[in-house]
């Protein structure tokens, strides 16, 4: 199966959705939520990047490969904006655990916007 190349980048980006959903709910129940509205917004978008992003990968088919590079270069910004966002919260627990696994993915999936695709 050729989405078995992008096992490592795949792992990121659904363990960075995971954690930006759990930092979004942790920031919506803080005691002033509304101090936390640009988090919760950034992890919810990174979120959904990082599980689109993931499925092309999975995908990963002569129809999607072409996609994948780009999928990827967007995921890694926007990953890198939502971290940029936690460390601004990093004495909350989630956010910080937030901000180190949109690191980790986006530095898979800029490596992956890197690669040269090839379909198996």
């Amino acid at each position: 199966m050729s989405h078995v190349k992008f096992k490592v980048c795949i792992d990121a980006c659904n363990q960075c959705a995971a954690e930006c959903e759990h930092c979004a709910t942790g920031c919506s129940n803080e005691q002033d939520a509304a101090k936390q509205a640009e988090c919760i917004e950034l992890d919810r978008y990174c979120a959904d990047m990082c599980r689109m992003a993931a499925a092309f990968m999975a995908r990963s088919d002569k129809h999607t490969i072409n996609f994948v590079n780009k999928f990827c270069n967007l995921c890694a910004e926007i990953c890198n904006d939502c971290a940029d966002e936690c460390e601004k919260h990093s004495h909350l627990e989630h956010c910080k655990k937030c901000a180190e696994a949109c690191r980790k993915c986006a530095v898979e999936c800029s490596n992956m916007s890197k690669m040269e695709a090839v379909v198996n």
